[in-house]
């Protein structure tokens, strides 16, 4: 399984925490991320990640094309709510093809949890 991880900077302990909770999980599937997010998740779990571009230079671009292509599994995407609208394009352009494609998208610990816990 294809997991694609996006993690706003604020979000960067939440996905560190939630990556060492499921690493023995995360270890059988093959993580697919941002560049930082990708470095924050290696950092916590020593687990290998495909590490696309940071997203302010590219990688969200990578990931909506992964998306388009219908390449990822399950997309968890921990975004800062309280950011200001410039990149809430990125937000509703990912969420908005994960619905598309009928691919299973978490913004937020809980919806993430349980696609986790049911579909790995």
């Amino acid at each position: 399984m294809k997991i694609g991880i996006i993690a706003h900077r604020a979000k960067k302990d939440l996905i560190q925490d939630f990556s060492i909770a499921y690493k023995k999980l995360f270890e059988k599937h093959q993580i697919i991320a941002l560049g930082n997010t990708g470095r924050w998740i290696e950092e916590a779990t020593k687990l290998p990640v495909t590490k696309l571009l940071p997203g302010d230079v590219g990688g969200d671009k990578q990931m909506i094309a992964q998306i388009q292509r219908q390449e990822l599994d399950l997309v968890i995407f921990f975004y800062n709510p309280n950011l200001s609208q410039a990149t809430d394009t990125d937000v509703t352009e990912i969420t908005r093809l994960c619905d598309t494609y009928n691919i299973p998208i978490a913004t937020n610990i809980g919806t993430a949890e349980a696609l986790v816990l049911n579909m790995l």
